[in-house]
């Protein structure tokens, strides 16, 4: 069993920034992907980014390259979002999730286990 709990919410202004945290407790941290999702009100869960399980490859939705980093610290059981550049169309509940497999996917049914999600909210 795998706990995954959240950090870092909050609400800003557009053109703000935000870093999210979540701390795995449970197995081997290292083996697993790990990426964030999130759900818009009166909206389906969507990728945001991943994150391999050695940390060295990362991927991104369209919507948020060049504007979200996703890293890890595996000594730490540890995986971060980095949110600059914030717009209104950013508000949602953003969950940390951990996938089956050292690659993970950008697809929900991918991932194991979630953690409770945090609120984040652009509003000027």
């Amino acid at each position: 069993q795998v706990q995954l709990e959240e950090s870092g919410g909050g609400s800003v202004q557009p053109g703000g920034s935000l870093k999210l945290s979540c701390a795995a407790f449970g197995r081997s941290f290292s083996s697993y992907a790990m990426a964030w999702f999130r759900q818009a009100p009166g909206k389906g869960r969507e990728f945001v980014a991943r994150i391999l399980g050695s940390g060295g490859s990362t991927f991104y939705a369209e919507s948020v390259k060049g504007r979200f980093t996703i890293s890890r610290d595996n000594a730490k059981n540890t995986v971060s979002l980095q949110m600059n550049s914030l717009k209104p169309e950013d508000t949602a509940v953003y969950y940390c999730a951990q996938s089956y497999t050292f690659y993970g996917s950008d697809r929900d049914h991918d991932y194991r286990y979630w953690g409770q999600g945090t609120q984040v909210t652009i509003v000027s």
